[in-house]
């Protein structure tokens, strides 16, 4: 996909002030059982045609709105993932400015998660 300039720039800006996890970190921390909300970011079209097995879905257009319901606890450590990493960045910087402390960005998003073969589920 071509990305505009100006929304390259807002990227670039926020995975300054974001961490950024592997795919592979992410999945050492589930196994080891680390208490983690791992959210699906894309739209609802995306989300339906397929997405990580044991995600949550929370789109970027309402995550600020409905995050203080579903994570309250603003130190709970949150995987933000959308199709390869941009569109995480930014949400999870609008997030750490919301006051949540451990936000992450799932570097590669959906794509290296198809790329990795890993489970997936659709609907």
């Amino acid at each position: 996909m071509q990305h505009s300039p100006k929304f390259l720039e807002l990227v670039t800006g926020a995975k300054k002030r974001v961490k950024e996890m592997t795919i592979q970190e992410l999945r050492q921390r589930q196994a080891a059982g680390e208490r983690l909300e791992f959210v699906d970011i894309r739209e609802d079209n995306e989300w339906t045609a397929g997405h990580p097995a044991g995600a949550r879905h929370m789109g970027r257009g309402i995550i600020e709105r409905d995050i203080e319901q579903t994570v309250p606890d603003n130190s709970t450590m949150i995987v933000l993932m959308c199709g390869g990493g941009f569109r995480s960045a930014l949400s999870a910087d609008s997030l750490q400015n919301m006051g949540y402390t451990n936000v992450w960005s799932l570097a590669g998003g959906w794509r290296a998660w198809k790329d990795a073969k890993l489970p997936e589920e659709k609907g």
